[in-house]
């Protein structure tokens, strides 16, 4: 489990030294009046042309192919909600220091001060010359299906929803394991989600591809269990829409083997825990406080907990490290027998996105 953080040595490590998370450093020489004349003018002439001449040759000689853009709006940020772009910063460049350490990507974090659909995606096709891929973050739905659709069929360069494409993942990656576990297989396997956002819709997109039965799938939002006969809903919720006997979170619980907790924290019950099926499986994703349970309710249960993005989940003797680009998805680090499970990018978007 993650230790509590004080609010106190949040915002002190926000603001000790240089405020902030990232910062921009040069990678040629430059200490001398000749590397200065190569890294601007005269010098810097050569890559512009050969650039001109073949335009390919950008991710020869700039850092295009090693950029990424983290960018959002701040409509939907964790489990905060609208709380707007200025506000939404901390989290994109804490995103990019995720894949500094990670994966060596530099990125730079952009915060749009809009909520229409239109103007974030001409801002974002603007900037297509500067950036090797971009990093959807903390949109909310239904925008964010709109933005993304969009730019994959408009740029060419590769496009992340990481609260669809992250979560999805490396989620999926762990509920096979664990299903393997627990001797349970996908295809019959209970499963309940709560939260109907761009997370939790994705999620349960792609549990559905890798074999999940819709008909043994709950999920929740705000006023309850989705249902058929709900007037509210939109073409993404009707697909997990049901039809039976259920209307609130906690009797969706009853007999469930999969729990995953994609909404705000501190909303389930132990009690709701112990009504799941023998050997549950829970993964408390809610952020930034995930759900509130603990690995002593069920000692004979498998409990798996972690929050989204930059987190090691190890089951069995086997790691996965969740991948906070779109190139590596859940790539197994460890050793045994446990299956490993390796998706990427754009064409792992395509089977549930």
């Amino acid at each position: 489990m993650q230790q509590k953080i004080r609010r106190e040595d949040a915002l002190e490590y926000h603001a000790k030294g240089r405020p902030g998370k990232l910062e921009v450093i040069p990678t040629k020489d430059h200490s001398t009046q000749a590397d200065l004349s190569l890294a601007y003018s005269p010098g810097v002439a050569e890559p512009c042309m050969a650039i001109y001449e073949n335009r390919e040759d950008v991710y020869k000689y700039t850092a295009k192919g090693n950029l990424v853009a983290v960018i959002s709006n701040g409509t939907a940020v964790l489990g905060l909600g609208d709380i707007g772009p200025e506000a939404s910063k901390p989290v994109m460049e804490g995103k990019g220091l995720l894949f500094k350490i990670y994966a060596d990507i530099d990125v730079f974090d952009i915060e749009l001060d809009t909520k229409n659909v239109d103007e974030f995606v001409r801002m974002v096709k603007i900037l297509e010359p500067t950036f090797g891929g971009v990093n959807l973050e903390d949109i909310k739905a239904p925008e964010c299906f709109e933005i993304e659709e969009r730019l994959k069929a408009e740029l060419n360069i590769p496009i992340m929803h990481d609260d669809q494409h992250g979560t999805a993942i490396i989620s999926a990656a762990a509920l096979l394991n664990a299903l393997e576990i627990v001797s349970k297989t996908i295809q019959e396997a209970k499963i309940l989600v709560n939260g109907a956002g761009a997370s939790a819709i994705s999620c349960t997109k792609l549990y559905v591809s890798l074999g999940a039965n819709v008909d043994n799938i709950v999920m929740c939002d705000s006023k309850g269990v989705i249902r058929a006969d709900r007037t509210d809903l939109d073409e993404r919720k009707s697909l997990f829409a049901t039809s039976r006997d259920l209307y609130t979170l906690e009797e969706a619980f009853v007999d469930a083997d999969v729990f995953v907790g994609l909404s705000k924290g501190n909303t389930v019950s132990q009690d709701m825990v112990r009504s799941m099926a023998n050997d549950p499986i829970v993964f408390a994703m809610a952020n930034p406080t995930p759900k509130s349970v603990t690995k002593t309710l069920l000692p004979p249960a498998l409990i798996l907990l972690w929050q989204r993005v930059g987190r090691i989940i190890r089951i069995r003797s086997t790691t996965y490290w969740v991948s906070p680009i779109f190139f590596g998805g859940a790539r197994r680090a460890g050793y045994g027998n446990q299956r490993s499970y390796e998706t990427g990018g754009r064409s792992c978007a395509g089977r549930y996105g």
